[in-house]
């Protein structure tokens, strides 16, 4: 359940990154446009920076707002961001999404 405190945000987060389907990825921006946020996208990477410490987030399934994989150094290995990704069937290019537009989730059309 998405909390409308403000203090619960990174929570908030990852409610919605946790409803991610598999094979899909999301953008920061969506994520904080959603939450109603709009302009806070570099908070909701600050919170994926942090969801490291979680097994149950798929905090791979989210990237910049050009399908960039602006997030994989905070993943423990070089490669384990673009990896997790490519066993979901997308294929990584220059550590960027190709054909990013068929696999863009966004919470604002897919969620309530």
């Amino acid at each position: 359940m998405i909390s409308k405190n403000k203090s619960d945000f990174f929570e908030n987060v990852y409610q919605v990154v946790k409803k991610i389907p598999f094979g899909k990825v999301t953008t920061y921006g969506a994520i904080a446009k959603y939450l109603g946020s709009a302009k806070s996208a570099r908070v909701v990477g600050w919170a994926m920076n942090a969801s490291h410490l979680s097994n149950d987030i798929p905090a791979h399934r989210v990237v910049n707002r050009t399908g960039l994989l602006t997030g994989k150094k905070h993943f423990f290995g070089v490669n384990l961001m673009k990896q997790l990704l490519e066993s979901e069937g997308l294929v990584i290019k220059n550590d960027q999404i190709h054909d990013f537009k068929l696999f863009f989730w966004d919470p604002n059309k897919e969620l309530e």
